[in-house]
């Protein structure tokens, strides 16, 4: 039988919903090419970030991590068992959970920092957040997957690509920390850099999901179920951080800002894991599910500033918690404010 007749002309492997292409050459020089591009523009983005965090509120979130510690609980905790329950609830292959929770396991992505700027989130929280669960990744994932993956296969046949990871630590830390200090001796300068820097991470957050479509669009053929888990996981992280941020007791930017960490996930980390830990044939079955989860954390992450601009636009005037610390302004006390000293500067 001619499997012309039902596979993509160029397609080598085909089984059930899922059908692989062989990656042409030109395909693997455009992404190297691409891929070295996008760091250097992200590396410059997170510069322009880093303009916008001040140093004494940073090593504020550090010395008292009561906001790290949430965001902690909702990286590693919300994430990897909202995955475990996804992929139960659907009956999928083992190979394909497994691939569920390596998502859910990952730190948070670089774009959640862009985001809450555009959010009037708390910066300098989005990047503390970022870097510790990127560093604490580091033992954090191992676990989280030994814990949730035994149920299908066995956790040490997963590889935790370290250098990655340590990579990813590098890329945000270092440009970040230029911005600081820019920040620090010329902050009428770093308000000119974050603005231009914050459209330019907005273009940069689009331009990295139509190129990941574009280089893999022969593997979008999958099965059906993951489609549906790639919907629903994001869009139950953002909710299920800002609920449980609330409930701690955050004002409102600080729930969004832990809503967007907990939800943007690092799918690049998560390709790399992929790709180190499959064999060809199970790549067949899961290959596409870390840039489906990206597109629909993205597209649902634009959706959730649309509602918040409008509504900012709307009711922002007559709400003043809406309000609270926009601009790097002093932000007015409340009593849960008082009860989480964490989140206060030192008042003499």
């Amino acid at each position: 039988m001619d499997n012309s007749s039902v596979c993509h002309p160029n397609a080598t492997v085909c089984d059930g919903d899922s059908c692989l292409a062989p990656e042409s050459n030109f395909n693997a020089i455009l992404s190297v090419a691409m891929s070295s591009v996008l760091t250097i523009l992200l590396a410059l983005v997170m510069f322009s970030m880093g303009c916008n965090v001040e140093i004494h509120k940073f090593l504020g979130h550090i010395r008292r991590p009561w906001g790290i510690f949430v965001g902690f609980l909702c990286q590693f905790g919300i994430m990897p068992l909202t995955g475990f329950i996804l992929s139960m609830a659907f009956g999928i292959l083992p190979v394909q959970a497994v691939v569920v929770l390596i998502m859910g396991c990952c730190p948070g992505g670089t774009a959640s920092n862009i985001l809450a700027y555009w959010v009037d989130g708390d910066m300098d929280l989005s990047v503390s957040m970022t870097t510790c669960s990127t560093l604490l990744a580091l033992g954090m994932m191992p676990l989280c997957l030994f814990l949730y993956t035994k149920t299908w296969v066995d956790s040490g046949t997963i590889v935790i690509p370290y250098d990655s990871i340590g990579t990813s630590l590098v890329a945000l830390v270092i440009p970040v920390s230029i911005g600081m200090f820019v920040n620090h001796k010329w902050p009428q300068k770093a308000k000119i850099i974050l603005k231009i820097g914050s459209i330019a991470g907005a273009i940069l957050i689009v331009l990295i999901a139509v190129i990941g479509g574009v280089l893999y669009q022969s593997a979008w053929i999958i099965e059906p179920k993951l489609w549906i888990i790639g919907t629903i996981y994001p869009i139950a992280g953002y909710s299920l951080g800002f609920i449980l941020a609330r409930i701690a007791g955050q004002p409102w930017y600080r729930c969004r800002t832990v809503a967007l960490e907990t939800g943007m996930q690092n799918t690049q980390l998560c390709s790399t894991i992929v790709q180190l830990s499959f064999s060809q044939e199970d790549l067949n079955l899961v290959f596409t599910f870390p840039l489906i989860y990206s597109i629909f954390q993205i597209a649902f992450a634009a959706i959730l500033l649309g509602i918040y601009v409008a509504y900012k636009k709307c009711c922002g005037k007559n709400n003043p918690e809406l309000q609270e610390k926009t601009d790097n302004e002093v932000e007015p006390k409340a009593s849960f404010q008082e009860t989480n000293k964490g989140f206060q500067p030192d008042e003499k």
